[in-house]
């Protein structure tokens, strides 16, 4: 599976034997448990076996509610109050997938930065960078059409604002829009469909979460040096790396611990904080409410969404340039797909030769600056679109596509990166000897 010279499965028994001739499945998850991994990873990487339970427990809470809800515009608001009052157990279940979502996107967003200060998305990850920026992308398409199902308030007029972006799109924007809706307005057509694409995605994200695992076991995981495993030889491999049975693996049960100590404390004691209370008023097409707000996930795109009016100079330029084909609002639908488009692009938008941050002195205050300029976006978001909360957003948005399309490019040339180990076994003993006092023996 990996390209690390490592010892592989053999089978033992003849019942092993002959499973393993026919379906090489103990074989599989032998290479998998028992894969190489850097011995330097910091605490940073056990987000993934974060999102992998997030996954999980969304696909199992999720089914459970489908046997409860019915995707009927008259009688969905009923069907969760029914699960919620009802059903044995029901509100346990919905809470778990709705904070459920929070805590997936939340640990989506530390591996995403994570990522891109330790340059895991540069050569040779690329591929596995993009398969991951589409898991995303899925991501947010099941939690957009999921937050759809309860047809409140928020879930109904939210579900217009943001069907309404597709169509700013010139000439066949009012087709889609109407495509996507299955009618000209909101409605049954709508909620049939986001019903039945918030119960499939998650089963596709799950096959690209194997392509994800399949891609990085083929390349080796990044560490925190940048550095990659030697693989001259099993002996030199085996001194920068350790099974990741056990190692790895109790160390990421005890940080999904700690975890879901946190999160069960938030679902049994504060488990609509994340949510809006108009969402527990049914849904009206009359009545709007005073201020359409999306889930604190989607609110960093959401402001940039905003940010780009008509009286932003970049568009007049651009839409005198096109001749008012793009206007004001698709200038801002094209601007938050783009600030995703940017972060895909990062393998090449990012030039210096050093792959970890922790060596670029220049890069880690313009990470900082991005991290920070993250936090305004999502602040903002949840904010009414006037002064100065538009002007506050229109800076965070400009600072976002400045850092992946200047910052970046530039720093690679300019920076003078500190000096990087020359193999991950150094790194860890310098590590392991800062920790311990300089005369302890170096773990080998």
């Amino acid at each position: 599976m990996s390209g690390i010279p490592h010892d592989h499965y053999e089978p033992g028994t003849r019942p092993e034997r002959w499973l393993h001739e026919r379906l090489p499945v103990l074989g599989l998850l032998y290479d998998t448990l028992m894969i190489p991994t850097p011995k330097n990873l910091n605490w940073m990487w056990i987000w993934g076996i974060v999102l992998v339970f997030c996954l999980a427990l969304q696909i199992v809470t999720g089914i459970v509610l489908v046997m409860h809800y019915t995707p009927h515009v008259d009688l969905a608001f009923a069907s969760i109050e029914h699960i919620m009052r009802d059903v044995n157990g029901g509100h346990m279940i919905r809470y778990f997938h709705m904070n459920g979502a929070s805590l997936f996107f939340l640990a989506v967003y530390a591996h995403i930065f994570r990522g891109l200060y330790y340059g895991s998305y540069k050569a040779p990850r690329e591929v596995t960078w993009i398969i991951g920026m589409l898991i995303y992308l899925l991501m947010m398409g099941a939690a957009f059409m999921g937050y759809v199902l309860p047809w409140g308030q928020m879930s109904l007029h939210g579900t217009a604002v943001i069907t309404g972006l597709f169509g700013a799109i010139p000439g066949v924007g009012p087709m889609i829009q109407e495509w996507l809706l299955g009618a000209s307005a909101v409605g049954q057509p709508a909620l049939n469909r986001f019903f039945s694409l918030h119960y499939l995605l998650p089963f596709v994200i799950a096959g690209l979460v194997i392509v994800h695992v399949w891609a990085f076991h083929s390349t080796g995981n990044n560490n925190p040096t940048g550095v990659e495993v030697r693989r001259g030889s099993k002996a030199e491999a085996e001194r920068d790396t350790v099974p990741f049975w056990p190692y790895f693996v109790i160390k990421d049960v005890f940080a999904l611990a700690v975890i879901l100590t946190v999160f069960m404390a938030i679902v049994g004691f504060m488990p609509n904080y994340l949510g809006h209370p108009d969402n527990y008023i049914e849904g009206n097409p009359l009545v709007t409410p005073a201020h359409i707000v999306p889930e604190w996930y989607f609110l960093p795109f959401y402001a940039i969404l905003r940010a780009f009016t008509s009286d932003v100079w970049a568009v007049q330029v651009v839409s005198f340039i096109t001749g008012g084909i793009i206007d004001a609002k698709f200038f801002g639908v094209l601007a938050m797909f783009g600030a995703i488009a940017v972060m895909a692009l990062a393998p090449w938008l990012d030039t210096s030769s050093v792959r970890s941050g922790r060596y670029r002195p220049m890069f880690r205050w313009w990470f900082a600056l991005l991290v920070i300029d993250f936090m305004v976006l999502m602040w903002v978001g949840a904010r009414p679109a006037e002064f100065p909360y538009d002007w506050i957003a229109l800076i965070a948005a400009a600072y976002w596509f400045s850092y992946f399309l200047i910052i970046l490019p530039i720093l690679g040339v300019v920076e003078t990166p500190d000096d990087v180990p020359a193999t991950i076994e150094d790194d860890f003993n310098a590590h392991h000897n800062a920790r311990h006092g300089a005369d302890s023996t170096p773990a080998e």
